[in-house]
């Protein structure tokens, strides 16, 4: 039987200290790079291979050693204000989950907002890099500002937390949307409903990638032709602007959803809360007697209403379980190929989604109103 390669083999082999070896196999930029290619390319033809039984001991010996001095990771959002992530729950318990995770792990997080007077990206690079912080959180961040060019990504270690923004292409961690669309749409066929309706602004289906609608029409495609409701994705002139709703997006104005329900009868509508149910009500419809309701973005435990939770508290610990890693690596900079890591929500069943009755519900649309899978609409 081989002995293991030790990194004190590896040392003498490459004529250099143990300590210098450590330091190139964990990819630590104190070392020079010609010097940490060298070093990782005889481990490599020599078979080294971590021990998990010493690299468990080392880190159990780490968390249980007092940390005199705690290093901070920053947190980094650009919303139209400060603080005013803060107003949408998910956003808020993702920061919150994050916070605590991080000092789980040792760390502390602190927020930094781009929209600082005076701040510019370039500024924000240089300033965490002086303070010595090279680990990096990007959340809550607004759809319109598609790129972060002005960071020296080589700096940091950095993970991004949902889809904005779009460019330089960093490892990300986010809700499973597609997922919980579809968790949605098995529980709603299981119940008995044929017809189902989608209603989401198109802005807020846009900052996901579109997987709300795409989950959709990947389980409306098994449902034949005549069931096959088209999604409403409404513009923000189709909606009504008694204050922010989620992520900033309105609620659908009356007369688009009086006008999609006259001519689709769908007979349970999954969206979220702020966008639809007050104006069921406004239209004197009652949920679920006059149709079934199930929400994408569950908030509130004793709401009574049926749908997916979106489980921000774990996307919040997982970005920092991810950050930390990549941290002990020494991973900076701009990934080749990025990864993303998908959470999955929760199924709450409550009264909103009742077993059908089949014999209230004798609805056939003209064969002029069936539609294809994947088809929108969208009411003038």
């Amino acid at each position: 039987m081989n002995a293991r390669v030790t990194q004190s083999d590896i040392a003498r082999v490459a004529g250099v200290h143990n300590t210098t070896v450590s330091l190139a196999l964990r990819n630590s930029p104190v070392i020079p790079e010609a010097t940490r290619k060298r070093i990782q390319s005889i481990a490599e033809q020599m078979g080294y291979c971590p021990d998990p039984a010493l690299q468990a001991l080392v880190a159990y010996r780490n968390g249980r050693m007092p940390n005199r001095r705690q290093q901070t990771l920053a947190y980094v959002t650009n919303w139209e204000s400060k603080w005013g992530w803060r107003e949408i729950p998910n956003h808020a318990r993702c920061y919150l989950a994050a916070q605590n995770k991080a000092a789980q792990l040792g760390f502390q997080l602190e927020h930094f907002w781009l929209g600082e007077p005076g701040m510019s990206e370039r500024r924000l690079s240089n300033m965490l890099f002086h303070r010595g912080i090279t680990g990096m959180i990007l959340a809550s961040h607004r759809r319109d500002v598609e790129s972060l060019g002005g960071v020296d990504w080589s700096r940091f270690s950095a993970v991004q937390i949902g889809c904005d923004p779009r460019a330089p292409g960093l490892h990300r961690v986010m809700y499973h949307h597609t997922g919980a669309i579809r968790l949605a749409m098995k529980r709603i066929l299981a119940a008995g409903y044929r017809r189902v309706g989608m209603i989401v602004p198109s802005g807020w289906n846009a900052s996901a990638d579109q997987a709300w609608s795409a989950g959709f029409f990947g389980e409306q495609s098994r449902l034949p032709a005549s069931d096959r409701v088209p999604v409403l994705l409404y513009a923000p002139s189709q909606s009504c602007s008694p204050g922010p709703a989620a992520g900033g997006d309105h609620p659908v104005a009356a007369s688009v959803l009086e006008d999609w329900i006259s001519r689709y009868r769908p007979e349970v509508i999954v969206s979220v809360a702020s966008f639809v149910l007050g104006q069921l009500k406004a239209l004197g419809l009652s949920v679920p007697q006059d149709v079934a309701y199930v929400d994408l973005q569950l908030d509130d435990a004793g709401s009574g209403l049926s749908g997916v939770r979106e489980n921000s508290e774990r996307v919040g610990e997982v970005a920092i379980e991810v950050l930390v890693g990549h941290l002990q690596q020494n991973l900076c900079g701009v990934p080749a190929i990025a990864t993303t890591t998908l959470v999955d929500g929760t199924w709450r069943q409550g009264e909103t989604l009742p077993r059908a009755s089949r014999s209230d519900w004798n609805v056939e649309p003209r064969r002029s109103e069936t539609h294809e899978p994947g088809q929108l609409t969208s009411v003038p």
